[in-house]
């Protein structure tokens, strides 16, 4: 596993008008007592301007040093616009905002969906990430390579066909693009180099093919050396194993099945949030709303039965600067090429 604002100006109170004090002495004429002129005429009541803009400034000054509370706020209420379409708001998903998860599922989610990849051998089921309104969508290498047709859906149930534009065996990277597609929602790309350990995370993909799954967790570990396979056909649908996960090496051990002798690694982060096969290419998204990752493997204990099967809490996903720093490559074959889906 993608909204309020006020302001208005202050009345400044009257001038008093002129006071005698206690002090001024009465005079006397013919026996009555007097009180002594003022020394001048008393200004007739004047009302201030209104100062609404330098108010406003005041006020979102004040805010931003106490804490930043309602800096927070107007900042997570603020969509961001792209020439090709909306992108999803960033959303303050802190305490007192009351949005959490839910928040962040409910603005990111128009933004992932679901990918058919149908090759000579079958057919792989994965998820994808819409960048650009116009279509573009970041997913795994390794759920659409060698696909014949891609079939997208998106989370309001419709579907679009895509061809692959470029691929990157080597980042385990692809981008994909829907045909005619405008005025998508697209992902709000954050910064991979600002995790840290602990922080609170979500994922959204397609898990055995159910659309639009929301988990939780948190970022376990960062920089984890993770080699997956290069070559086609060696998905989790031909793993020899039945764990039912993308094979994957880390630390020497391999796991899920057989990576083979074409295989690359990377820097992966780490989360326990719940991940199953079918989120690879899915998005791995901060608190603020932002993609911070590519759920790209999983750890499934190949001796897992029908009681014990499913996420055990240790997937992986590549980091979103890694992504970015690859997209003008992507946009233009990709390391391994152009393959235009039907």
């Amino acid at each position: 596993m993608t909204e309020s604002h006020r302001r208005s100006g202050d009345e400044m109170p009257q001038d008093r008008p002129y006071a005698y004090g206690a002090e001024h002495s009465a005079e006397y004429h013919g026996g009555q007592a007097f009180p002594p002129p003022p020394p001048y005429a008393p200004a007739p009541p004047r009302r201030r301007a209104r100062r609404p803009v330098a108010l406003i400034a005041a006020v979102a000054l004040v805010s931003g040093l106490v804490g930043g509370g309602s800096a927070a706020l107007i900042a997570g209420a603020t969509a961001r616009q792209s020439a090709d379409g909306a992108s999803t708001p960033l959303v303050n998903a802190g305490k007192s905002s009351g949005s959490g998860v839910s928040g962040v599922a409910k603005a990111v989610s128009p933004a992932i969906v679901e990918i058919r990849a149908r090759t000579a051998s079958g057919q792989s089921t994965g998820s994808g990430v819409v960048i650009t309104g116009d279509g573009e969508i970041v997913t795994n290498n390794h759920v659409v390579a060698g696909a014949d047709s891609v079939v997208v859906t998106f989370s309001d149930g419709s579907r679009k066909r895509a061809e692959v534009v470029g691929t990157d065996p080597g980042k385990d990277l692809a981008l994909i693009k829907v045909r005619g597609a405008k005025g998508l929602t697209a992902a709000a790309l954050g910064d991979s180099d600002k995790l840290a350990v602990g922080d609170q995370v979500v994922a959204i993909g397609s898990p055995e093919g159910l659309t639009g799954s929301v988990t939780s967790g948190i970022v376990s570990a960062l920089n984890r050396d993770v080699t997956v396979p290069k070559e086609d056909g060696q998905g989790r649908q031909n793993n020899p194993d039945g764990g039912g996960g993308w094979p994957f090496e880390f630390g020497g051990n391999q796991y899920n099945g057989d990576t083979g002798s074409s295989k690359t690694s990377y820097k992966a982060i780490q989360t326990d949030a719940s991940l199953n096969p079918g989120n690879s290419g899915g998005a791995l998204i901060n608190m603020q709303g932002q993609i911070v990752g590519i759920n790209s493997a999983i750890y499934s204990p190949s001796s897992a039965t029908s009681s014990t099967a499913g996420s055990v809490g240790l997937g992986f996903a590549i980091p979103i600067n890694t992504v970015k720093a690859d997209l003008d490559a992507l946009r233009g074959g990709g390391s391994g090429g152009a393959n235009s889906g039907v």
